[in-house]
């Protein structure tokens, strides 16, 4: 099948792939001096259901066999006091983690306009 007509999560490699993505993400996200608040006082249990509903939630979006069962975007994150800073942290380390894993660039791009299109819904709410 051409790339132009498999899924998104076809070209990223699928379930397996975007897990790796995701395990080197969040240690990022957690660790970063502005965003590490956000997990500040998550027991272990709760980062590893939250990193599973990311897996699950990207993995269906993207267009693969997964069922999210999570909340909406802009449910998970109301009251959380997610700034405009706080966002443009979180999309460099996105584009570091796809970098790291060599993303080919045309997905690089998808994986950010997908990312881009729930903005509203995340910061400010």
């Amino acid at each position: 099948m051409p790339d132009q007509e498999k899924t998104l999560y076809e070209r990223l490699g699928g379930y397996d792939a975007i897990a790796a993505v995701a395990g080197n993400l969040l240690p990022r996200l957690e660790n970063d001096a502005q965003l590490g608040r956000f997990w500040a006082n998550r027991g272990d249990d709760g980062i590893a259901r939250e990193k599973q509903l990311l897996i699950d939630y990207l993995c269906s979006s993207a267009g693969g066999p997964m069922l999210y069962t999570g909340r909406d975007m802009l449910t998970s994150h109301r009251g959380m006091g997610i700034t405009e800073s706080d966002w443009q942290i979180f999309i460099e380390h996105i584009k570091a983690t796809l970098a790291e894993f060599q993303v080919p660039q045309q997905e690089q791009d998808d994986v950010l306009a997908f990312i881009d299109s729930t903005r509203a819904d995340i910061v400010g709410v």
